[in-house]
């Protein structure tokens, strides 16, 4: 059976839209994954002598251990965030005589293929091979604490998954996570329970004990349980039909027609991000990004560093833009197909688009004034970062979103949610953000801030003068792309 879905999802993969660019992603993430699995193995090699610099008076096992507290909670964060449930399109094949348990019970042991699973291992079994070369331990022992540490990377992994599902429903889905990993790590730091060391005398136990081994084992069935029965559960054909009754605020969208003929454009978008979890979770990114220079701008280090007013500036009255444009037009993907069956102008949907991510941009502008307090020089960059992101970003990525092919779900959480992103988000970041600071900075230390100013906000001038003719050229890209982008969006993300 897992032979049958393995040949499923291989070729799934092959037969994708997106094919080539989930190609190029898998290559360069193998770039990222080989770069952090060498510097974890030489940490697992180097661990003794490391050890011994920062605590000389304690054997390097014990110290090593009093860390694995710390390690879980930041591991539990990181999968948290990173690592999602390994997905397969699974509703074709309840219609087959194939158990619900069986393709359960796939899934769950798919995750165990992770990289975040491997990634601690590289560390731990080299420096375990060291503490047997230098005699710190025995075989027996460091075998033992192997499979330990082995048994609470499991368990961390399937932990990590229930606490997702439970905290899905939620609009901060985040917080819970935030919140237990805090209050571990605050009874921790103010001794109220020392874990820390409780933790570690619990693995050193096992470690020269083997038969308590049953304890992690008993954990790990436990939590692979729960995991199974609540996967079981959402696995029916039916699962997503399912009515909620839920009371719909209806906003007064009265205002939008003052725009013309995208007023229908604009409503539609303004009403997706109202009702939807995903889009309506983003307004706490907004919150986020206009609040970004209070993390820098009262720090001394930057109140001098005029060069790094230009990523702050273009970071807080773009979030918006950067949040909302790279997903263009995969936002509408769930009925793309019938959008473009209708009557439209492409020139219209797409003139709403940059006419909502503008607006957001004056709006933050004028909300971030008061910024003005750290001095005048962070007001002008401010405003020249607003309308280099209204000349060139918004262009920029509007053209990119011609490259979107990945489906989102709007119902599924904003936080940390990569459904819809591909290697065109993680390139397009190179003009929006990359180019304004690097060309400001150099003009900054070759000249003067005042002609980086200048040079910015010409370049940005230009753009809002050559905004017809911009748009037209990427409504023909658009255009070009329109059914390779209806194929894609109506295949499973």
């Amino acid at each position: 059976m897992i032979k049958h879905f393995l040949n499923l999802e291989w070729k799934a993969f092959f037969r994708s839209a997106t094919l080539g660019k989930s190609i190029a992603i898998k290559i360069l993430m193998g770039f990222f994954l080989l770069y952090f699995a060498i510097i974890f193995s030489f940490a697992g090699f180097f661990m003794i002598k490391i050890l011994g610099k920062t605590h000389p008076n304690i054997s390097p096992f014990v110290a090593f251990n009093s860390f694995i507290f710390f390690w879980i909670l930041a591991d539990l964060l990181f999968r948290f965030f990173f690592q999602k449930l390994p997905v397969m399109s699974v509703k074709p094949l309840l219609t087959t005589p194939i158990k619900r348990s069986s393709i359960v019970n796939y899934v769950l042991k798919k995750s165990i293929v992770s990289f975040a699973n491997f990634l601690p291992l590289l560390t731990i079994i080299p420096f375990g091979i060291t503490l047997m070369i230098n005699g710190n331990e025995s075989v027996q022992t460091v075998i033992v604490w192997w499979l330990v540490l082995i048994l609470v990377i499991l368990i961390n992994n399937f932990l990590n998954f229930i606490l997702e599902s439970l905290s899905a429903q939620t609009e901060l889905s985040f917080l819970p996570i935030i919140i237990l990993t805090g209050v571990l790590f605050g009874l921790n730091h103010f001794n109220i329970i020392n874990l820390s060391s409780l933790l570690s005398s619990a693995v050193m136990g096992i470690a020269h004990n083997p038969l308590y081994l049953i304890t992690p084992v008993v954990i790990l069935g436990v939590v692979y349980g729960i995991n199974f029965n609540l996967l079981h559960k959402k696995l029916f054909l039916d699962s997503g039909l399912k009515e909620k009754i839920k009371e719909v605020n209806a906003a007064n969208l009265e205002w939008t027609k003052n725009f013309g003929d995208i007023a229908p454009f604009l409503q539609l978008d303004l009403k997706m991000i109202l009702r939807n979890k995903r889009t309506k979770s983003s307004v706490w990114i907004l919150v986020m990004g206009l609040l970004y220079g209070l993390f820098f701008y009262p720090q001394p280090v930057y109140q001098n560093a005029t060069w790094f007013f230009m990523l702050i500036g273009v970071f807080s009255t773009g979030i918006f833009l950067i949040s909302f444009g790279q997903f263009i037009p995969a936002w509408d993907s769930g009925y793309y197909k019938l959008l473009m069956s209708q009557n439209i102008k492409y020139e219209q949907y797409l003139k709403s688009k940059f006419t909502l991510m503008a607006f957001s941009v004056v709006a933050l502008f004028v909300l971030g004034i008061p910024y003005v307090y750290f001095g005048y020089k962070v007001l002008i960059a401010h405003f020249v970062a607003a309308i280099y992101n209204i000349g060139v970003n918004t262009h920029v990525i509007m053209w990119g979103g011609s490259f979107n092919r990945k489906k989102i779900n709007l119902d599924q959480k904003a936080a940390f949610n990569y459904q819809g992103t591909g290697a065109v988000q993680w390139l397009i970041g190179i003009p929006l953000l990359l180019l304004p600071l690097g060309l400001f900075a150099l003009i900054c230390f070759l000249i003067n801030f005042e002609v980086a100013c200048t040079v910015i906000g010409v370049m940005g001038i230009i753009g809002i003068v050559l905004h017809p003719k911009l748009m037209k050229l990427i409504t023909k890209k658009y255009t070009a792309s329109k059914y390779q982008m209806i194929a894609a969006f109506n295949q499973e993300s």
